[in-house]
């Protein structure tokens, strides 16, 4: 197995690509071929626990670790820290509607389980290339994946762990979950703009050959734990695979029934997980692009016009899905082009300079092959969340709910009836006053905290608030940096000389 750059850097294995994070030349590591399964490979995940699923996968997609490494990680990464069994269960909500439950984990989001895992692929891949250096992790934010990342990273030995948040753009839940880390190897700063400034600040970090240069005289070296990791997409692939076993033990569908999978979408790296275990042999559906009210993915996948000049950012109940550059989004341009790496090149080159590109006709018809999208706005994800409690008794979060009221738009613009399963990407009592709110109506928040509402939530539905959310407002404040959009590298360097 070779990862190849979607903008044409020289191949390098799995493990070269987990430890670089980002191929030199900017691009995205992807890999050259796919694993095949065949229906027996998936037949046989039927009876396994999540874990003996994950390294049947996993060892086909990173095949140079070797077995008892691997196992390993995958052992310590989805143990006691997860308060299911199943890990990623699966929940029928209504009919042929089901959720995939992603945040059983310690941070309460699906960011959860690629990044209890990502730490030790890196420590493995360090280890297997002689890398003596301190893994410096840096990552850009929209709520979740900061705190999933240095919960991974806490005190692990030779990594250093630094998150960039929007400064106001995260809920009280989020923010806290960040501010209050502890550890020795841990670093949390603000910043003054939106998502994409921090994630378009870290890209810049990265290509940047003098930082690079001062963190090797630190002895440092830079990876990175967003999803532009191939190490964070690979273990995402997994919960698909699973999924599928789960409804196959269940006896809602049949071997070789294809199933829809509905995500919702940021940075594009969770529903582009789902579309590389179709490519390997899984019998993927469509795969449905959910969108809060930044919808520029709805309207790309739907013309092929990848468009940000003019497009308004909007703070929604739904903070991570906030983004209006979507990283991974570059995979799959890879992919559609036919792996050409030059014209993938261009078409980023085209976004960074005239903020929109437009793919051709053959790449956008089998775009619309494999995906549709829909969006939902704030009034229809509040009512969603509404209907699924009163109808369904299912208590979701904003993000889910995004989900949700899409896929009940796409079955009925569609007549599409095929089993679909929702992508659950985070407990509701991280947004537990939007949640209420839902439910109640406004006046059950007024005067409420984020944590008072999450009792309140409790209160009125039966279902208990997480003890790590119990827990937060009680926890120090250690982490207050807060710095420019375009004074990102100099705040590495100011904690890094602390």
């Amino acid at each position: 197995m070779q990862m190849l750059s979607t903008r044409g850097a020289a191949a390098v294995s799995p493990a070269e690509a987990i430890l670089r994070g980002l191929a030199p030349d900017g691009g995205l590591y992807a890999p050259a071929q796919f694993p095949a399964f065949s229906r027996e490979d998936v037949l046989a995940l039927v009876p396994m626990s999540y874990q003996e699923r994950a390294y049947a996968v996993l060892s086909r997609f990173l095949p140079d670790f070797g077995e008892n490494a691997l196992c390993a990680a995958i052992s310590a990464a989805y143990g006691s820290g997860f308060d299911s069994e199943a890990v990623a269960p699966v929940r029928t909500i209504a009919g042929d509607t089901y959720a995939l439950e992603l945040w059983h984990g310690p941070t309460l989001a699906f960011k959860d389980m690629a990044l209890q895992l990502l730490p030790r692929l890196l420590a493995e891949s360090a280890r297997m290339l002689g890398e003596k250096r301190e893994i410096f992790i840096l990552v850009a934010t929209s709520g979740d994946t900061g705190k999933a990342a240095l919960e991974g990273f806490l005190d692990a030995p030779g990594t250093r762990c630094c998150v960039f948040y929007p400064q106001n753009g995260v809920s009280q839940a989020q923010r806290l979950q960040m501010v209050t880390t502890g550890g020795s190897n841990t670093h949390v700063i603000a910043v003054e703009g939106n998502f994409d400034d921090a994630q378009t600040g870290v890209k810049r970090i990265f290509s940047d050959a003098a930082f690079a240069r001062e963190m090797d005289a630190q002895g440092r070296v830079l990876s990175s734990a967003n999803s532009i990791n191939f190490g964070r997409l690979a273990p995402q692939i997994v919960y698909y695979f699973s999924a599928y076993a789960d409804l196959l033990a269940a006896g809602a569908i049949e071997m070789g029934q294809r199933v829809n999978f509905c995500v919702p979408t940021g940075n594009f790296g969770d529903i582009l997980a789902a579309d590389y275990a179709g490519k390997a042999g899984l019998p993927v559906g469509r795969l449905i692009c959910a969108s809060n009210e930044n919808n520029v993915l709805t309207d790309f996948i739907r013309t092929g016009c990848y468009d940000i000049r003019s497009r308004a950012f909007y703070k929604t109940i739904s903070p991570s899905m906030d983004i209006l550059i979507s990283s991974n989004l570059e995979r799959l341009l890879y992919d559609l082009s036919g792996c050409d790496a030059q014209r993938v090149a261009a078409l980023m080159e085209a976004l960074r300079t005239e903020r929109r590109y437009q793919i051709d006709a053959a790449m956008h018809a089998r775009l619309c092959e494999r995906y549709a999208a829909g969006c939902a706005g704030e009034a229809a994800v509040r009512a969603e969340i509404a209907r699924a409690w009163r109808e369904d008794r299912y208590l979701m979060d904003t993000h889910t709910a995004v989900a949700s009221a899409v896929l009940r738009d796409y079955r009925r613009e569609t007549g599409d009836s095929a089993p679909a399963v929702i992508v659950s990407t985070a407990s509701p009592y991280k947004f537990g006053a939007s949640v209420l709110e839902a439910i109640a109506g406004h006046q059950a928040v007024q005067g409420k905290d984020d944590f008072a509402c999450c009792d309140a939530l409790s209160a009125l539905t039966g279902t208990a608030v997480p003890p790590q959310i119990l827990a937060l407002p009680t926890l120090p404040i250690r982490h207050t940096a807060v710095c420019p959009k375009d004074g990102m590298e100099q705040a590495v360097l100011g904690v890094l000389g602390k």
